[in-house]
């Protein structure tokens, strides 16, 4: 799991659940505010499965400047607190709502250390991580925001776009039980 986020969930569960997304992707955020409480509540507090966010940020420079924010996020150890941050205040594709003010706001927001996430930030600390994360999902096969990778030891499945949760239900109860 190099290079993407911070783990959600136990580290040694039997399934890994892999979103690649782009903070400014309307299926994104759909995904964010339906079915990932219910992929939480049922197999990650549960111990089934864990998270992995890998950035895919195909709506250009404000998506790569948004996953940089959230790497200098994790700096101060509040990853998963800002990224969650970006997905409440999201405003559209390509609507300029992701600024270097706004990502500050969102700093507020989360109690990071304004200078030392700005100094991260303006020094573009994390872009290559971004880029690199884009880059290997182009050559895995990622072409769309969100794209899922749901795996165990021997069997990885792809869900490509903001499916129903029963579609997520049925693959990770299917990993699930062929690891059992």
């Amino acid at each position: 799991m190099k290079n993407g986020s911070p783990i959600v969930g136990n580290p040694d569960a039997k399934i890994t659940i892999l979103e690649w997304g782009d903070y400014q992707c309307t299926f994104c955020f759909r995904f964010h505010e339906s079915s990932l409480s219910i992929i939480h509540e049922e197999y990650i507090e549960t111990g089934i499965a864990n998270l992995v966010f890998k950035d895919f940020p195909l709506n250009g420079p404000d998506s790569v400047l948004a996953a940089e924010a959230a790497y200098c996020a994790e700096d101060q150890g509040k990853y998963w607190s800002y990224h969650d941050e970006l997905y409440t205040n999201w405003a559209g594709e390509r609507t300029g709502w992701i600024t270097n003010e706004s990502l500050n706001q969102f700093a507020v927001a989360t109690n990071l250390d304004i200078e030392k996430f700005n100094s991260c930030l303006v020094d573009h600390k994390y872009r290559q991580r971004v880029l690199d994360l884009e880059q290997f999902g182009r050559e895995i096969g990622i072409d769309a925001t969100p794209s899922f990778l749901i795996f165990n030891d021997e069997k990885i499945i792809k869900i490509r776009g903001n499916q129903p949760i029963d579609v997520f239900r049925k693959v990770i109860n299917e990993l699930n039980n062929a690891s059992a």
